[in-house]
C-alpha cells in the first residue's frame, strides 16, 4: 500500500471566495501560522485556532495554498519529477534570512574561530567527534542495529567490524573521513560519486556487484515501512535516473546554475533531497544523500558543519524527516517542507554543539588548574582522566588512546606510563594486551 497524505479537494472553492476571505484579519493569522515557526501541511493547518466558525477547514487550506502560490515568491528549482514538474520552494522567508545570517556568521569558516580559550587540539577533537557521531547516527538511520556506545568503541579501538551493522558504521565513518581529508577539494564526478558509494556500502550489500554502481533496469526500489509494508516513496525509473544524475553532478559543481542566487546551505539541502528522491542505488541512498550534503558545505568552506552530527538530530525526529519528504513530493512538489525541516535541525544541532562546547570549557578550566599545574599533565592526559572520572568502570589501551588522539604509539605509551607513575592509572595485562584502569586518585583530583 502506497502512503498518501489526505489532502482535501479544494478545486470547488472559488477564487472570489478566497479573495474575500483574504480581507479578514483571521486569514492573515492563518497564513502566517502555516509558515511560522514551522511550515505546515494540511494535517496541522486544519486545526489552526484562528479559523472562525463561518470558515471551513478546507477554505482555510485553500487560503493557505493561494497565498503560497500567488502572494509569496516561489522559486523553481532545477529538480523535477518523472512527469516533468519542477520542485519549488518559497524564497522570501524572513525566517530564512535570519538563518542565513547566523550560518554565515557562525558556520562559514569556523564555528570556534572566536573561542580563544579553545586550542587547535581541542578543535581537532571536536571535528573527530562530529564525524564519528555523524557516521554512527547516519548508519542507524538506515537500519544499523548497534548502540552508539558499542559503535563508538569499535571506531576508537580501530578494530575490524564483527557484524554487517558495525561494517555500515565503519564504512560511513571512512566515507566522512575521505570527504573531510581529501574529496572536499575535488569537483564531483561520476567516478567520485561511485567511489563514495562503494566506500559506504563495502561488504554490506546482498550483491557486491551493486557497490559503486547505479541500479539498472528492473532494479525497482521502494522506501517502505519494514513492519507493515507501507510504501512511502517509489523511486524513479533507471532511465530517468541516468539522465538526472548528470544534472545533479553539474549542479553540485555549480556548472548548472540557478536563475537566482541560492545560498550554499540551501543548495546542500537540495542535493540531499535530490539523491534521496532519485534513490539511484540499490542501497545506501540515505547515507549518500547526507555525505553529499557535507561534501558540498565543506567544499564551500562552511567548516563549522564538520562539528555538527546532523544525523543524530534527524534520528531523534525520524517521523518528521520522513514526513518532510512525503509532504514535499505529494503537496505540489513543495520543497519548502524539506528545507524548513533541515533548517530547524541545523539550528538545533548548532545550539547543542555550542552548549557542549561551553560545558567542556568549564570542565577544562577547572581540571587544568589542578592536573596541569600540579602534575604537569598534557591535554590528552587530562581528557583521559576526565573520561575515567565520569566512567569509573571504563578502561583504555595504547591502541585506543593513540587512535583517539591521533598520535604515535611511542607518544601514547609515554603518556600512559606517566599517568601510571603518578598513580592515576593501574595496569593489567589481558591476553597479549595491557589495559589501563582509573585509580582512586582520579576521583580525588577532580573533587
Amino acid at each position: 500500500m502506497i502512503y498518501k497524505i489526505n489532502l482535501p479537494d479544494i478545486s470547488n472553492i472559488k477564487v472570489e471566495r478566497i479573495l474575500d476571505l483574504l480581507k479578514r484579519k483571521e486569514s492573515k493569522d492563518i497564513i502566517f501560522g502555516s509558515i511560522y515557526p514551522d511550515y505546515l501541511c494540511w494535517d496541522k493547518v486544519k486545526y489552526n485556532k484562528h479559523i472562525p466558525a463561518d470558515m471551513t477547514q478546507e477554505e482555510a487550506w485553500a487560503l493557505v495554498k493561494y497565498a503560497r502560490n500567488n502572494l509569496m515568491f516561489k522559486y523553481e528549482s532545477v529538480i523535477h519529477n518523472e512527469k516533468g514538474k519542477n520542485f519549488s520552494w518559497l524564497y522570501n522567508f524572513p525566517k530564512f534570512e535570519q538563518f542565513f545570517h547566523e550560518i554565515d556568521l557562525d558556520l562559514g569558516g569556523n564555528l570556534l574561530a572566536t573561542k580563544k580559550d579553545i586550542d587547535d587540539q581541542l578543535r581537532h577533537k571536536f571535528i573527530a567527534r562530529g564525524i564519528m557521531e555523524e557516521a554512527i547516527a547516519s548508519s542507524q538511520l538506515e537500519g544499523a542495529n548497534t548502540t552508539r556506545k558499542a559503535a563508538k568503541q569499535m571506531l576508537m579501538e580501530g578494530r575490524k567490524p564483527k557484524t554487517k551493522d558495525e561494517r555500515m558504521v565503519l564504512n560511513s565513518y571512512q566515507a566522512m573521513k575521505l570527504v573531510e581529508e581529501e574529496l572536499k577539494d575535488k569537483k564531483l564526478s561520476y567516478d567520485l560519486l561511485m567511489q563514495l558509494h562503494a566506500t559506504i556500502t563495502k561488504k554490506t550489500l546482498d550483491n557486491e556487484k551493486d557497490e559503486g554502481k547505479i541500479r539498472g533496469e528492473g532494479d525497482d526500489v521502494y522506501v517502505m515501512n519494514s513492519t507493515d509494508g507501507t510504501i512511502y516513496h517509489v523511486a524513479p525509473d533507471y532511465k530517468f535516473i541516468k539522465k538526472e544524475i548528470e544534472k545533479l553532478i553539474g549542479y553540485a559543481n555549480d556548472d548548472l546554475e540557478d536563475k537566482f542566487f541560492v545560498h550554499p546551505v540551501i543548495k546542500a539541502i537540495l542535493l540531499h533531497f535530490w539523491v534521496a528522491y532519485l534513490h539511484p542505488f540499490a542501497d545506501g541512498n540515505g547515507r549518500m544523500a547526507r555525505v553529499l550534503f557535507y561534501w558540498y558545505l565543506l567544499r564551500k568552506n562552511y567548516w563549522g558543519f564538520a562539528y555538527l552530527p546532523l544525523s543524530r538530530i534527524i534520528k531523534n525526529s525520524w517521523g518528521q524527516y520522513r514526513d518532510a519528504y512525503i509532504y514535499t513530493e505529494q503537496d505540489d512538489n513543495d520543497l519548502t517542507y524539506f528545507i524548513d525541516y533541515n533548517i530547524r535541525k541545523i539550528q538545533q544541532a548548532k545550539r547543542e554543539f555550542e552548549n557542549y562546547v561551553e560545558e567542556k570549557k568549564k570542565e577544562n578550566i577547572k581540571m587544568a588548574r589542578v592536573s596541569q599545574l600540579k602534575y604537569g599533565l598534557n591535554e590528552r592526559q587530562v581528557s583521559l582522566l576526565k573520561y575515567f572520572y565520569k566512567s569509573k568502570d571504563a578502561s583504555t589501551t595504547v591502541k585506543i588512546y593513540l587512535n583517539i588522539n591521533e598520535i604515535s604509539r611511542a607518544t601514547a605509551i609515554a603518556d600512559l606510563k606517566e599517568l601510571v607513575k603518578n598513580e592515576f592509572l593501574s595496569r593489567k595485562k589481558i591476553g597479549k594486551e595491557v589495559h589501563f584502569y582509573p585509580a582512586e586518585k582520579v576521583g580525588k583530583l577532580f573533587n
